[in-house]
């Protein structure tokens, strides 16, 4: 019998199972893992500070030592129908100091909350009943009531209990009006939905259909969770507006209906749950988390902008603009992206523009800026997007889910990524996309790429969707690799989350593999199984493993979970007037880019990445086809990376000494590419890559960049041949064509 069971069993007979199973009390292994804190980390029979667990002078030999804001799941052992313990601030905080309000949640509700705690007040006991016999989670959680300081949030004593509980109910189609959701009404439905998510989850295999109309839900009544999400911004709070949590087989369908937003909120997170479809249904906010300029007037000097009071409300503060919404007010950037008044395509050779000067106003909303663009291509009736907001939240987070489809969502404004997955298997997106709602003046969708995927593995497949007006890429494909920062024998090392935005998810788990990255050459190792993994906060963990660190392997360089990639299939897709870059991939499995139209895309179209210096994003790629797409006026501005239509950029820093390649075999096969004169490929450290069948047309839509259309550095293995080339500055395509840097004799061949 395995140690969970033997759990479960004591557990029974209403045993404290941290007593008798020290390893994990009355959480698995992996709940500790998944702990979030905004302070140190979860600690098993000892408060946050190492010490005995004490609460008003009393010791607890068992319970969770935690630091508000803190959240952790707690799985749910088959049969448990009740869970009890007491929670209260440990007296190492000193008397009187911290303030902790504790919570355990459902997927959707709270369950039960305590007072406001403080050091020296006494344990506040709690038996809840968990609420069906579906639920497979339950979320603790400890509120630092807006102080974080001496929060050492305790929980002791522990103890599920057992017994009969109903079963599950049949499946069945639910009407939204049964639960009190009400379309067309300004009012929050976000307790109604609730109610009907509950009914769901009791009855798997159901059905719950919105009668068609607009839904509205306010950040004000949304579901605060704490946990951390990949690639953005590090907020303490998610505001949830819908939470599809701990859910198994249903379908929630809109009916074509528009659910708007109010405030800053995550509005859809689908986590923990199994087989959970979104159909019909587009989200928006009433305020955008952009504002939009028109641009009126252009001189030598200066320029005239207007800015709508009603849809983008803001004031002038200190002599420069200050964006106001629901609930939030942020200062403008002074820097966004320029799109056509008439094609809605962002303005060529403008990149990421800067509009801020001196500031005059002529009248409520119309200013005059002494900043000279008479010199760029930005021309009257130009709009500007004004960037005020990073990332705090994506429109739609999938964490760790299995088997999730999203069919016709669309998705028409996100103040981060339009959709977010992590740490999820089997994520299909059909239809919809992220796009520009019918009637509306706004030229921009989302803060970021479209749909982004960190540490996902089984199949993602993104079709027949409208991806347009992003701030970055339609779809990001990669793992997050962490940084070694100390070995401290010969098993065991201590490595770190580096990038600011991608921080304390779980990246790696006990029993899965790791591969390890030689920083400087980007040269990967065997898989090695891990034993144990130890938080020691939020950027940090500790790691042992059940087999030695390979050789030559140590601090600086980097590691990643080789269990967790996906094959990607991204098919049947419009990409046009984005920023940036069209779509983003690294990821070992196979991946497939076909009968896409990439139209407009300022930057390249195709990028495959990798790196473990800046972003520490990672997983080579060993499998790519990109066939029978349309290529049109892309590399109209520059970003980073972006040096090709198609470009294959890792980063590798010792390039010279690297030994083999990152990437393989790459087929670019039975394409169109209506392009000025700009480098159709370009690839570093690629073994494998061939250009076939392609149809090229040059065109004079836009400058030149006098660079050949291949470009090659440390490949091998290239082969272009029978491609259709028309118009062609410099004649027939010859070795003339190829720019070879560190690339052998004979590594390139032109048929």
């Amino acid at each position: 019998m395995s140690k969970r069971n033997i759990a479960w069993v004591l557990s029974i007979l209403c045993l404290p199972v941290s007593a008798l199973l020290a390893a994990t009390g009355p959480v698995t292994v992996e709940d500790v893992a998944m702990a979030n804190q905004t302070y140190g980390a979860l600690q098993v029979n000892k408060s946050v500070s190492g010490k005995a667990l004490t609460i008003a002078g009393k010791t607890y030999e068992s319970g969770l030592g935690a630091h508000a804001v803190s959240e952790f799941p707690v799985t749910v052992p088959p049969g448990a129908v009740r869970l009890s313990g007491a929670v209260g601030v440990d007296d190492a905080a000193g008397k009187g100091n911290g303030s902790v309000k504790f919570r355990i949640l459902s997927g959707d509700a709270v369950l039960w909350e305590s007072p406001e705690l403080k050091s020296g007040d006494a344990a506040v006991s709690f038996d809840i009943v968990v609420p069906s016999a579906l639920h497979r989670k339950l979320y603790l959680q400890a509120d630092d009531l807006g102080n974080n300081s001496y929060d050492h949030a305790d929980w002791v004593d522990l103890k599920w209990q057992y017994g009969s509980m109903d079963k599950p109910k049949a499946g069945q189609v639910f009407e939204g009006k049964s639960f009190g959701i009400r379309p067309d009404s300004r009012d929050d439905q976000t307790t109604a939905l609730c109610k009907a998510l509950k009914a769901l989850r009791e009855a798997p295999g159901s059905t719950l259909k919105l009668a068609q109309g607009t839904y509205h839900f306010w950040y004000t009544g949304a579901l605060r969770r704490h946990f951390h999400i990949s690639n953005h911004d590090q907020p303490t709070w998610h505001p949830v507006g819908i939470p599809l949590v701990d859910l198994h087989d249903v379908i929630i369908d809109g009916q074509g209906s528009t659910f708007v937003f109010h405030g800053k909120m995550l509005p859809v997170l689908i986590q923990d749950s199994e087989k959970v479809i979104l159909r019909n249904v587009s989200i928006d906010f009433e305020r955008p988390h952009h504002s939009q300029a028109i641009i009126t007037k252009i001189e030598p000097g200066t320029f005239e902008m207007t800015v709508d009071q009603k849809q983008y409300p803001h004031e002038i503060r200190n002599g420069w603009i200050v964006h106001k919404g629901e609930g939030w007010e942020a200062g403008d950037w002074g820097h966004g992206i320029v799109f056509d008044g008439t094609t809605r395509e962002v303005v060529a050779e403008t990149g990421d523009f800067g509009y801020r000067g001196k500031l005059t106003v002529l009248s409520d909303g119309h200013y005059r800026v002494e900043k000279d663009i008479s010199k760029t291509k930005v021309k009257i009736g130009d709009r500007i997007t004004m960037r005020h907001s990073s990332r705090p939240h994506p429109g739609i987070c999938i964490y760790r889910a299995k088997d999730t489809v999203l069919e016709q969502v669309n998705i028409h404004q996100a103040a981060g990524m339009a959709i977010l997955g992590q740490r999820s298997e089997n994520i299909r997106i059909s239809g919809g996309g992220i796009n520009l709602a019918k009637g509306t003046d706004r030229y921009f969708t989302n803060n970021a790429d479209a749909t982004h995927f960190s540490n996902c593995r089984g199949a993602i497949m993104c079709e027949n969707g409208l991806y347009e007006a992003m701030m970055d890429d339609a779809i990001n494909v990669h793992a997050t690799c962490l940084r070694i920062e100390e070995t401290v024998d010969n098993r065991t090392l201590k490595a770190r989350y580096v990038h600011g935005q991608s921080v304390g998810f779980e990246v790696v788990l006990p029993g899965e593999s790791l591969r390890f990255i030689h920083a400087r050459h980007l040269e990967l190792t065997p898989p090695v199984k891990v034993k144990s993994i130890r938080r020691i906060n939020t950027e940090n963990v500790e790691i042992t493993l059940e087999s030695d660190i390979p050789a030559g392997i140590g601090k600086g360089d980097a590691l990643e979970d080789a269990d967790w990639f996906p094959s990607v299939v991204f098919r049947g897709n419009t990409v046009r007037n984005n920023r940036a870059r069209g779509t983003l991939f690294t990821t070992p499995e196979p991946v497939l880019v076909e009968n896409n139209n990439f139209d407009h895309s300022s930057g390249s179209a195709i990028l495959l990445a990798g790196d473990s210096n800046g972003w520490y994003e990672s997983g080579a790629c060993a499998d790519v086809l990109i066939r029978k797409n349309i290529f049109r006026a892309n590399l109209t501005s520059r970003y980073q990376f972006t040096e090709g239509i198609i470009s294959i950029y890792p980063e590798i820093p010792d390039l010279k000494e690297k030994k083999g390649y990152y990437h393989r075999n790459v087929r670019i096969e039975d394409n169109a590419f209506y392009t000025s004169d700009v480098p159709l490929v370009f690839a570093i450290s690629t073994d494998g890559l061939a250009f076939r069948n392609n149809k090229v047309v040059y065109d004079n839509h836009y400058r030149s960049w006098k660079k050949e259309p291949f470009i090659f550095r440390h490949c091998a293995n290239i082969l272009i041949e029978k491609n259709e080339v028309s118009n062609s500055h410099s004649g027939p395509w010859t070795e003339k064509s190829v720019k070879r840097e560190m690339t052998p004799e004979g590594a390139v061949v032109i048929r």
